[in-house]
């Protein structure tokens, strides 16, 4: 029985170690990926948002950008915040707390989004999401050290631009970007076609009778079962509040709508959020 108890305590303080160190490891190569993402040189000088910035687009996206005020403001080239929520992946596992924190370019579209899951007492999950020159990648670590899911490819590269455009509500600006095209759907909902990198995707957005956006939908590949389908996706989006003078939705809520019934898989808020600060928090 000693020997037992000695075997485990071994082991658990085996995974301890490698957990500590796994999470150092990753930290580190998430820290250099927001490094070379904010590398990145800009396009352009530093330019206010004028009136005539947004002639032409669709009325409803009119609205919603000087209801975000950001008209005689700086156009926006880089984003940094945190996110704290709940995450799940299937209907019927519970929630998890999560804990987040994402950088974007604007310029050259780009994001790195880490996170860190509570499963339970003693287990974690962190995970790390990319879009960086056209080209996504997912990463998710048990323990920080066992690989759980690594993903690339052209159903990954679709999904992280689809991210990347539906979160634009968060840096409202990026919305005059020469790589998205609006088109009018209605009085409170327009169509946004992103193209970069060979890619192309659309996201349709809504927004409430004062101008702020409440939502947006696409079709987006899923994962299940280890293939990929391509699933209707949606955002709601709430709460809308003022960082740096920005009018924006602090929280939100996203999910698949699929044939066997609506399934929710992360309820986010955020907490923190920078303009034009390219550094790692």
């Amino acid at each position: 029985m000693k020997i037992i108890l000695i075997i485990i305590g071994s082991v658990l303080i085996s995974l301890v170690i490698l957990s500590i160190v796994g999470s150092l490891l990753f930290n580190w190569k998430v820290t250099s990926e927001v490094k070379e993402l904010f590398k990145q040189k800009r396009t352009g000088k530093a330019e206010i948002v004028t009136e005539q910035d947004l002639e032409g687009l669709p009325e409803p996206v009119q609205k919603w950008l000087k209801q975000a005020n950001i008209v005689g403001r700086e156009k926006t080239f880089a984003v940094r915040l945190r996110q704290k929520g709940l995450i799940r992946t299937t209907e019927k596992q519970p929630w998890m707390l999560a804990q987040a924190e994402q950088y974007f370019t604007v310029d050259r579209p780009g994001f790195v989004w880490k996170v860190r899951v509570k499963v339970n007492l003693f287990l974690f999950l962190v995970g790390r999401d990319k879009y960086f020159e056209g080209k996504g990648n997912m990463l998710i670590k048990l323990l920080a050290f066992i690989n759980v899911v690594n993903a690339r490819g052209k159903e990954i590269d679709q999904g992280t631009m689809l991210r990347y455009l539906g979160e634009i509500v968060w840096f409202p600006s990026a919305a005059l970007s020469d790589y998205i095209e609006w088109q009018a759907i209605d009085d409170y909902s327009a169509r946004a076609t992103m193209t970069y990198g060979g890619i192309t995707a659309q996201t349709v957005f809504s927004f409430d009778e004062s101008g702020d956006v409440v939502g947006f939908s696409c079709k987006r590949y899923m994962t299940r079962n280890r293939r990929y389908s391509l699933e209707d996706y949606s955002a709601k989006l709430e709460a809308h509040k003022t960082f740096e003078g920005i009018r924006i939705p602090a929280k939100g809520e996203v999910g698949w709508k699929l044939e066997s019934g609506d399934f929710t898989y992360y309820k986010l808020e955020i907490t923190d959020l920078g303009y034009n600060q390219p550094a790692v928090f």
